[in-house]
């Protein structure tokens, strides 16, 4: 019989797992023991500071509800989701536009509407066009791509998190014409704190980090044959541009907003205008959603 200690319980953990018929759980599995066993010796870790973790947990796990995901929040800010998403991008067969968070905040139900609608229902705040094009990776247009998109408020709240979120607003999706262009009205982006009432809250305080994402617009992209792509625009010159408290800005993403611009479809208003590039989808058909509806994720727990 194997004598259990701080070092022999990593292998006779792993080894108890050995019979997992599922070789990708038994890999998963097998790696989160082995790191977590080694994290907890590198800290030393107190039996005080082990239940403090699981209160946190719990935590997190009750404040997660149908219209809040905590736990997506919570890795986004550990920059977890971050690491999933690079890579994801890394696993593309050819280039494409850079993926970036989706966020706990979006919604599988938004409502499809005509190019050159407006996904505002209840905001006053600034009118900007969005528009481009949707292509390939040789830059020829895809037809009829479905481009889903959602922001928050001009007050930095998405409707998810309003008295009402039942009620729908800066929201829609789109499917662009027979050349791939696309082209929609919404807010100017906005920046905002991130939820900071839950213990995800409690954390960012405790570290001393001001939990401030930069304004920027979020975007689900497909088509058949080409990779789902989950991405965000980021408005130049925020001034947490460098620091996302999430950490979901990348260069090529950080856009400007352009006052005059005559190749606009709605030139009278200011425009934001960007090219999103689609990678054809090679063999199994895999998910670039780091995140989901967190309805689905609450009907799934039950």
């Amino acid at each position: 019989m194997t004598v259990i200690n701080e070092i022999t319980i990593t292998d006779a953990a792993v080894d108890q797992m050995s019979g997992t018929p599922n070789p990708r759980f038994k890999q998963i599995m097998a790696a989160l023991v082995r790191h977590l066993h080694e994290f907890t010796r590198e800290v030393d870790l107190t039996p005080e500071e082990w239940l403090g973790a699981i209160r946190f947990l719990t935590a997190v796990g009750q404040k997660c509800t149908q219209h809040r995901q905590e736990f997506i929040l919570l890795s986004d800010t550990l920059g977890l989701s971050s690491l999933v998403n690079a890579l994801h991008d890394k696993r593309g067969s050819e280039s494409a536009t850079k993926s970036s968070l989706l966020g706990p905040f979006y919604r599988q139900d938004a409502p499809m509407m005509k190019l050159g609608d407006s996904i505002i229902s209840k905001s006053p705040g600034t009118e900007v066009v969005f528009y481009g094009q949707v292509t390939d990776g040789e830059g020829k247009g895809i037809p009829n791509a479905l481009v889903q998109v959602w922001e928050p408020d001009e007050t930095g709240n998405y409707d998810l998190q309003k008295h009402d979120p039942s009620v729908m607003d800066l929201r829609g999706c789109f499917r662009a014409d027979a050349e791939g262009r696309y082209y929609f009205r919404g807010l100017c982006p906005t920046g905002y704190m991130i939820p900071m009432d839950g213990p995800v809250g409690d954390m960012i305080r405790a570290q001393k980090r001001h939990g401030y994402r930069p304004a920027h617009i979020h975007f689900v992209i497909g088509a058949p044959g080409y990779r789902e792509l989950v991405t965000a625009l980021y408005v130049a010159g925020d001034d947490h541009i460098d620091s996302d408290t999430v950490f979901g800005v990348s260069d090529s993403l950080i856009i400007s907003v352009n006052k005059n611009d005559s190749h606009s479809p709605l030139p009278k208003l200011p425009s934001i205008k960007y090219d999103f590039r689609l990678a054809q989808l090679r063999g199994k058909a895999m998910t670039g959603r780091v995140g989901a509806d967190p309805a689905q994720l609450t009907q799934s727990a039950h």
